[in-house]
């Protein structure tokens, strides 16, 4: 491929990543008029346009997200390939971004990273929290974080933490009032906190399995969240009963300020994994983080 070509395609996937002119021509050190004659000279030599512009942004057409999707990655694999010859002779260094749901980001990553990052201080690690199933390749991350279950088959995933147990729990004076339920079915006569999933817009129905029996069981009540510490909050002030992870309550239980119901009923899941493509060349950086993130038992 001639060299004007490969600067034309960079230029191409720049702009049509930032959306913005004026952003992509500072991104690569270029005025702002040399960049669109660049972009003109490339729609000329392939017969199509490939971006659409207007006043505000600039997107691309079907042609030009095809290319970006067939392109675009094949760049992101020689920077990463070119940084990892440069770490060969370097300390590990740059910045390795993760996405995660809150709950992840304090019990599994905070604690690692807390050691960590004193031991690296050329690694800078960005921790987006963010409860919908985030594409990490089209969003430029370098993993994310997610249950066992929730991970694409296509992805490489490295366990980080143990099995998990999600527990429906209520002070002592929420349920010194009303019945203690003995089987899931009798939350329904409870005032339930429910949590609202980010990525259906859907309550979540809480799930039970007993000697392999499953139970899904949609609960009501007067409050809905759609982020565990603020359910961990109502049910500590007694406005009804929750369903979180047990490492959250147990703290809370072992000091009788909450109640653990229906424990027989609440078997254990896969837990948090890293997830990240298996195309993908990493750095010395992000094998750093992976390595130090691999769950071994208890931390």
């Amino acid at each position: 491929m001639p060299r004007e070509n490969m600067n034309d395609l960079i230029a191409f996937v720049t702009i049509a990543r930032e959306g913005n002119f004026t952003r992509a021509a500072g991104k690569l050190g270029v005025s702002q008029s040399a960049l669109s004659h660049t972009l003109r000279g490339l729609e000329t030599r392939l017969g199509i346009r490939l971006l659409t512009r207007t006043t505000r942004s600039v997107a691309p057409t079907e042609a030009g997200e095809r290319l970006l999707r067939t392109v675009a990655p094949r760049f992101d694999e020689i920077d990463a390939e070119l940084l990892a010859l440069t770490e060969l002779r370097d300390k590990p260094s740059g910045t390795i971004r993760i996405t995660t749901g809150e709950h992840a980001a304090n019990t599994v990553l905070w604690p690692v990273i807390e050691k960590l990052l004193p031991l690296y201080p050329d690694i800078t690690v960005e921790i987006t929290v963010d409860y919908s199933l985030t594409n990490i390749v089209s969003e430029r991350y370098d993993a994310g974080v997610r249950l066992g279950e929730q991970v694409a088959k296509d992805m490489i995933a490295i366990r980080i933490g143990p099995d998990m147990r999600m527990v429906p729990v209520g002070t002592p004076d929420y349920f010194a009032k009303r019945d203690i339920p003995v089987v899931p079915q009798d939350l329904t006569a409870h005032n339930c906190i429910n949590l609202r999933l980010p990525t259906s817009g859907t309550i979540y129905a809480w799930e039970f399995e007993k000697q392999g029996r499953e139970l899904k069981v949609r609960v009501d009540g007067q409050l809905v969240f759609n982020s565990l510490p603020q359910v961990m909050t109502a049910v500590l002030a007694g406005v009804g009963v929750g369903f979180l992870p047990i490492d959250l309550v147990q703290p809370h239980v072992d000091a009788g300020r909450l109640v653990m119901v229906l424990a027989d009923w609440c078997e254990p899941y896969p837990g948090y994994h890293l997830y990240y493509p298996s195309r993908r060349q990493h750095s010395a950086a992000f094998s750093v983080i992976v390595d130090a993130l691999r769950y071994r038992g208890e931390r």
